[in-house]
């Protein structure tokens, strides 16, 4: 059954709590408060009679139940000064204002083959950089092209009034033929940046349009050229430009913060780009020689900060996939480099966040990783890869629910990620953490949906359905899993 009132739904088959953006995690109690009070509309309902419904008449204090009340405002965007929906009657009790729709589940997934459900768009100016084509005929020169799409995407994301979508789903258009409007519609933005680049010997030349995607109207449209030594400048005109047609009257400073550069040499950053293009395929080849082209380009410029912040994170996706070959030695230079980025970037989300999810993975320092990606959230609210590690370095701190939120956040910045099963299997981890088997089982099977042989994802839907009380659903994904890793036991986990 579904209850729907103001733009938000109340699940009651998956005991979930909907808005426009997805889910909204909130407690099973706080839902039960919840359901009650959709349930009983538009009368008084006094702490008594929360108590024995909700509380099934244990006894509460009023500290208790005034917590839940919260907790339940919160979850439908409300507080104790603005009392929309759940009004306090005083000496009374509670009053829920709202009409509620009654639907059934059957009749909601019927509507949803006529209209699918899409991301609504946040309040703030919202934009997503599609890859850029290379027309330059040299496919070596790809990973020009891309990486200056991803240093745009950076520097827009450093601008606190815009919502930027991650370049990791941005991405996923690659080579496409793109409907902006069925972009806007699976991204949940604005606005689109399409453009393209023809690099010729020393001579560069960027093409780009900005593209309503609810009209397909144009917004702007430029052509940008010079010499190859003036990458950088050209970055900065692309930028400004597209930050001063969706936002005219941003102020001066927020337009000067995306203009920061991490490195001057043009030979340390092109080292930098091919390290990430090679980083992006995630083959056991490829890191090592993506770790080989970050040392390079450390080499020119000892003082490039994403540089050391990505080869740290190097480290980190070689003990993810098991690819380790010496331990210590390899614990010890993740920890080099990972502070070596925080004390260069103080100012470098980008370092910072792969620096500190590298620390706390690799090196086990959690509360120096944790000081490093707070740094990076508060500098970049919008990057995604430091919601992502701030959500897994709060699962290992064992604070399950703000690490479901920092994660939440990071696959609405990057629906379309294809590294989205890492943060649906650190939601379903948290959840596990937390007690809520069932929850943590749901999001171990969407995790699974995405990556089918993801053995950390098998092993907590594992221990979840076990907990849980389904032995035989357990018993069925341990033996998938000992398929795929016969020499699993708890003894060498």
């Amino acid at each position: 059954m579904l209850l729907q009132f103001s733009n938000l739904t109340l699940d009651t088959d998956r005991r979930e709590l909907k808005g426009a953006e997805g889910a909204i995690h909130v407690e099973p109690q706080v839902f039960d408060l919840l359901l009650y009070f959709a349930r009983n509309t538009n009368r008084v309902i006094s702490k008594d009679e929360l108590i024995e419904h909700v509380w099934k008449g244990r006894i509460v204090s009023d500290a208790a139940l005034n917590s839940r009340i919260n907790s339940a405002r919160r979850a439908i965007g409300e507080s104790g000064q603005k009392q929309t929906l759940i009004r306090t009657v005083a000496r009374r009790g509670f009053l829920f204002a709202a009409e509620v729709a009654t639907r059934t589940a059957s009749a909601a997934r019927d509507a949803t083959l006529v209209e699918p459900s899409k991301l609504t768009p946040p309040d703030k100016p919202s934009i997503a950089v599609l890859p850029f084509v290379n027309l330059g005929g040299d496919l070596e020169q790809e990973y020009f092209a891309d990486g200056m799409a991803d240093e745009i995407i950076t520097a827009l994301s450093r601008c606190s009034s815009f919502f930027v979508i991650s370049r990791n789903s941005s991405f996923t258009y690659k080579g496409k033929a793109v409907d902006v409007r069925q972009v806007g519609h699976d991204l949940g933005v604005r606005y689109v940046l399409e453009g393209s680049i023809r690099k010729a010997g020393d001579r560069l030349r960027f093409t780009g349009q900005l593209i309503e995607t609810a009209s397909g109207a144009h917004i702007w449209a430029d052509r940008f050229e010079g010499a190859l030594e003036d990458i950088f400048s050209l970055q900065d005109q692309v930028t400004t430009s597209v930050v001063g047609a969706i936002a005219p009257k941003l102020e001066q400073a927020e337009i000067e913060r995306v203009k920061r550069k991490a490195t001057d040499s043009l030979d340390a950053y092109d080292y930098f780009l091919r390290g990430m293009a090679s980083f992006y395929q995630r083959t056991r080849e490829a890191i090592n020689e993506a770790l080989r082209l970050f040392y390079k380009a450390i080499e020119i410029d000892a003082d490039f900060a994403s540089a050391y912040g990505m080869a740290a994170w190097c480290y980190g996706w070689r003990k993810i996939n098991g690819w380790t070959t010496d331990r210590v030695q390899e614990v010890t230079e993740t920890g080099r480099l990972a502070r070596r980025a925080a004390e260069l970037g103080r100012d470098d989300a980008v370092a910072l966040s792969r620096g500190a999810h590298a620390l706390g993975y690799v090196v086990g320092e959690l509360d120096t990783a944790t000081i490093f990606v707070d740094r990076a959230l508060v500098l970049n609210q919008n990057l995604a890869v430091a919601w992502y590690a701030s959500g897994w370095l709060r699962i290992f701190l064992g604070e399950p629910d703000l690490a479901i939120q920092h994660l939440s956040h990071a696959m609405r910045l990057s629906p379309l990620d294809p590294q989205i099963f890492a943060m649906q299997a650190g939601t379903a981890i948290a959840h596990f953490l937390a007690g809520r088997y069932d929850e943590a089982s749901s999001w171990a099977g969407k995790a699974l949906w995405e990556q089918e042989n993801y053995q950390s994802t098998l092993r907590i839907a594992a221990a979840s359905n076990a907990l849980a009380g389904r032995v035989s659903e357990a018993q069925k994904i341990m033996a998938r899993l000992r398929k795929l890793d016969p020499a699993l036991r708890i003894s060498n986990l």
